[in-house]
């Protein structure tokens, strides 16, 4: 591989991962302020909530159309324009000063959630098969953004309030959007950086991953749903605890709001770091195999924490080993995505993104409808030990069946494809 060509891929995959640090700290940036808007605005703890899912939810759907644009025009195109985009809602929340204005520019501002679908249909064209798994795990340590806001933005919104925040924060997403148009470009198959040795072996893979499938046929692949709900439970999971461990923490366990967002943000960093960490592992052994193994330990510790809920040793022991799990569990869907479509990695990016993100809109709610119903939050853990048990048998029929396929069984040895 020429140095040429390492060049262009490492500012690729670094450029994209930088940025979705900053977009997914722009999709967060409500939540750790959402006390604060509360009293300014004098809302009910219903439109507290729902200020907070907004940005998730439709920053999740709007995952699907972002991926497709990625595959037809390029990610350094769509990636710089929706940095473009986002500092128009990122402007205008500033002038808000009603729930539903709020509102109406948290709708747009959820785009920046969509970062995420075109990073990886960006970096994905750069690399061999035999790479994505680590690699989009490198991309996706973007979702550390997510930390980075609850870190951040109280300081700054005590500092510079509501809207200077916001304003301030328009400088790297401008300087973000700069950066992709300046120093990425789109791989193409015939790039002069490509060997015509790699160009033939990239097509015997990919010929031999998946035959040619009609448009109208993927929607049909059991690889898409099943892949959706894998990520349904991991990704959708570290967002959920993400998002809620604050409130559990304060509810469970009755710490300062400080140290309750502090060990937040711990679960968020540990699980975001072992992302290609499981994308490593899953480049070397088989997905599916990693997957039973994340969805049976998150079984275990959710059991376990529904049991000692109340005591900080055992809440910290499982929260810790369930965002190990996450983490792996996310590295290794993200290693098949690409794999099981490679003609349209973007478009599948973004509906198991999307998928995976509605799917930490939904917990908060039911752990919330727990606690009011009975006092406790031991229901909604054993809820998760049920979906897990759930994913864990399909894990094992998808491996034991009859059809093969190679995202969900097994990863080729690309290395023997090669020769």
């Amino acid at each position: 591989m020429s140095r040429r060509f390492l060049s262009g891929s490492t500012t690729v995959l670094l450029t994209s991962m930088l940025t979705m640090v900053v977009a997914f700290a722009i999709w967060s940036m409500i939540s750790p302020v959402a006390p604060q808007l509360q009293r300014t605005l004098g809302l009910t703890e219903f439109q507290k909530s729902l200020l907070v899912a907004t940005p998730v939810l439709l920053g999740s759907a709007f995952r699907i159309p972002v991926g497709m644009l990625t595959d037809r025009f390029g990610g350094r195109t769509v990636y710089t324009v929706l940095m473009l985009f986002v500092l128009i809602p990122l402007y205008g929340i500033t002038t808000a000063h009603t729930f539903a204005a709020f509102l109406a520019w948290e709708v747009l501002l959820g785009i920046s959630g969509t970062s995420f679908a075109v990073g990886i249909g960006h970096v994905s064209a750069w690399y061999p098969p035999e790479k994505q798994g680590l690699i989009l795990g490198i991309t996706a340590i973007g979702n550390i953004g997510t930390a980075v806001a609850g870190f951040t933005i109280p300081h700054l919104y005590a500092s510079l309030g509501f809207s200077g925040m916001a304003r301030l924060l328009m400088v790297p997403v401008a300087l973000s959007a700069l950066a992709l148009w300046v120093f990425t470009r789109d791989a193409v198959k015939s790039s002069p950086g490509t060997s015509r040795l790699e160009q033939i072996s990239a097509r015997r893979v990919r010929t031999s991953a998946q035959p040619t499938t009609p448009r109208e046929r993927f929607w049909s692949r059991r690889e898409v749903w099943l892949l959706s709900f894998y990520y349904f439970i991991t990704f959708g999971g570290f967002v959920a605890f993400g998002n809620y461990l604050p409130t559990l923490l304060q509810s469970q366990l009755h710490l300062q709001a400080v140290d309750a967002g502090a060990r937040a943000a711990g679960f968020v960093v540990l699980a975001t770091a072992m992302r290609p960490v499981g994308g490593y592992l899953a480049d070397r052994l088989k997905p599916s195999v990693l997957l039973i193994v994340a969805f049976v330990a998150t079984c275990v510790a959710s059991i376990a924490w529904s049991i000692g809920i109340h005591h900080m040793a055992v809440t910290t022991t499982c929260a810790l080993a369930i965002a190990v799990m996450f983490g792996i569990g996310n590295g290794s869907v993200f290693k098949m995505v690409p794999a099981s479509f490679p003609d349209n990695t973007g478009k599948a990016t973004g509906i198991v993104g999307a998928i995976g993100g509605i799917g930490g809109f939904f917990p908060p709610l039911i752990m919330g409808a727990f606690l009011q119903r009975t006092g406790s939050y031991m229901g909604g853990f054993l809820l998760l030990a049920a979906v897990t048990v759930v994913a864990t048998i399909l894990a094992l029929l998808t491996l034991r069946g009859p059809k093969n396929t190679v995202p969900l069984s097994t990863v080729p040895r690309h290395r023997h494809a090669h020769v």
